[in-house]
């Protein structure tokens, strides 16, 4: 194989999720670090942008948005869209027809869920299966099928586009089940672009006292209960970015991507149910506890696995003393051990896949 001088990163680059941001912007910023002419693959979808700015005002649902709260989500989605024009982008070409975009040595498809068939609005999209872009090569990057469970396998016809792939690397043991079983190809294992391309935190977040950041919602009340108590007896303030959650003590839902990455570095513990909240905990060597919801229950306990943190997921069943010990006390040496050792593996595949 050729070295590839101009690459196409296609993922979901342009959603309200911090982690979506930081992922995309991390993965193309790191290809150009390393000499790369990279840049993010700019599809656009007018009914992908309906369903995305739905959900970015109504993030909760089923419950309801209070209507103090519409201006805040609306604030935090303008910080967003200049967060995206920010960002190396392609010339605009529609999502269902990939023919219009330009020419690419190669493309690399992911991170994120961009197998997921299951997402709600990207879910079933061929392009993300490689349909129709115009590469020389195709590879992908920590791609994920979310919460598309082994279980249920992979239809043949779904099976058969990724065989136009030269290489394969998964963030997950759920999505490596997933193609070992569907494509019989053992993909490789790497890290999620934010853990491999850490961003660099510029600036303190404007909080006058240490706190534990909170990232997610929905959270479920033994949770939140455990959490609050452990904070009220270190007197540590609850400050919850993003989304509204009635047991923290402030809120910064209008954070936008920069700002989230600033409070989640300068906190003194995470609290989340999100992947990205553990990312970001784990790059920044912070203290976390996380209850991962149904939807990114695979992503999660696949991380937190991966790197020796798994002990870090708790549930109802945690005892509460747990708390103060996860919390409250530095991360085990070996997790930024393994993660080291992970960098490395996923810095190798890079050169193979580039080379």
């Amino acid at each position: 194989m050729t070295p590839a001088s101009r690459i196409g990163v296609l993922t979901f680059h342009r959603c309200i999720n911090y982690g979506s941001y930081w992922q995309a912007r991390c993965l193309v910023e790191g290809l150009r670090g390393l000499g790369y002419e990279a840049e993010l693959l700019d599809h656009v979808s007018p009914a992908v942008d309906r369903a995305e700015w739905r959900c970015a005002l109504s993030p909760v649902l089923p419950q309801r948005t209070a209507p103090a709260d519409f201006p805040l989500y609306a604030e935090k989605a303008r910080k967003f869209f200049d967060a995206f024009a920010q960002l190396p982008l392609s010339p605009p070409f529609p999502l269902d027809d990939p023919a219009q975009m330009a020419d690419y040595d190669l493309v690399i498809v992911g991170s994120d869920e961009v197998w997921n068939l299951r997402h709600p609005w990207y879910g079933g999209k061929s392009i993300f299966y490689g349909d129709g872009l115009r590469a020389g090569r195709l590879a992908s990057y920590a791609a994920s099928f979310g919460n598309h469970a082994v279980s249920e396998g992979l239809p043949s016809d779904w099976a058969q586009k990724l065989q136009q792939f030269d290489r394969i690397s998964i963030r997950d043991e759920n999505s490596r089940q997933l193609i070992e079983t569907a494509l019989e190809r053992e993909p490789e294992m790497v890290l999620d672009p934010v853990m491999q391309f850490p961003p660099a935190a510029s600036g303190e977040p404007d909080l006058d006292e240490p706190y534990v950041a909170i990232y997610g919602h929905s959270f479920p009340d033994w949770f939140s209960t455990g959490v609050a108590q452990w904070a009220r007896e270190n007197e540590l303030m609850l400050v919850s970015i993003g989304y509204r959650n009635g047991w923290a003590d402030a809120h910064w839902v209008e954070a936008g991507p920069r700002d989230f990455a600033r409070i989640m570095a300068g906190a003194e513990a995470v609290a989340t149910n999100f992947f990205h909240g553990c990312v970001f905990a784990l790059i920044n060597g912070k203290p976390f506890v996380c209850a991962p919801s149904d939807y990114r229950f695979n992503k999660v306990r696949d991380l937190a696995a991966g790197v020796g943190a798994s002990r870090h997921l708790v549930s109802a069943q945690t005892p509460r003393e747990d708390y103060d010990a996860l919390l409250g006390q530095p991360l085990d040496p070996r997790i930024e051990r393994n993660i080291a050792t992970l960098r490395q593996r996923s810095a190798a595949y890079l050169d193979a896949v580039l080379h």
